[in-house]
């Protein structure tokens, strides 16, 4: 019995892979019809919500692997991720997204996609100095990140 939900869960991994996200979904619940007390299923069906732009779902599996381990760097940038790029919210939680990147970015200072989405946040949020030194840790890593360079571009001819 033990193993069906390792099967049932490597199953709808790799139904991510294949972009079968609700064939995924169904996998995964049975896998945590088994075993629940686990992070790696609710992110990954997280995952799978995500990618079917049910994000509300995405969220609350998202908090739930991230209450079962708080270490997860990939959990708190999707998390961030989804508030910061959602049109569909007259009044996303930007504080709360930035709390989820500084937190990823104290897991892995090196991650270069929170690091954009982190000075994404603080332009959201009128801190365009602290938008530049994000900016500016991420060209350090990736001298030639055409996005952060265009970022830092915009954000100095318009807005300092």
């Amino acid at each position: 019995m033990e193993e069906n939900y390792k099967t049932y869960l490597d199953n709808g991994i790799y139904d991510i892979q294949d972009g079968k996200y609700i064939c995924a979904i169904d996998n995964i619940n049975k896998s945590l019809e088994l075993k629940n007390d686990w992070e790696i299923p609710y992110f990954y069906r997280a995952v799978a919500n995500q990618a079917l732009k049910q994000y509300d779902e995405a969220m609350i599996d998202y908090t739930k692997a991230l209450l079962l381990n708080d270490k997860m760097t990939d959990a708190y940038y999707n998390r961030a991720y989804i508030t910061l790029s959602r049109k569909d919210i007259e009044n996303p939680d930007i504080e709360g997204a930035v709390k989820d990147l500084e937190k990823a970015l104290e897991l892995d200072g090196n991650f270069i996609d929170a690091l954009y989405a982190m000075a994404a946040a603080q332009k959201k949020l009128e801190h365009y100095d602290t938008a530049i030194e994000y900016l500016d840790r991420l060209l350090k890593l990736e001298p030639d990140a055409v996005n952060a360079k265009a970022l830092k571009k915009l954000i100095l001819q318009k807005y300092m």
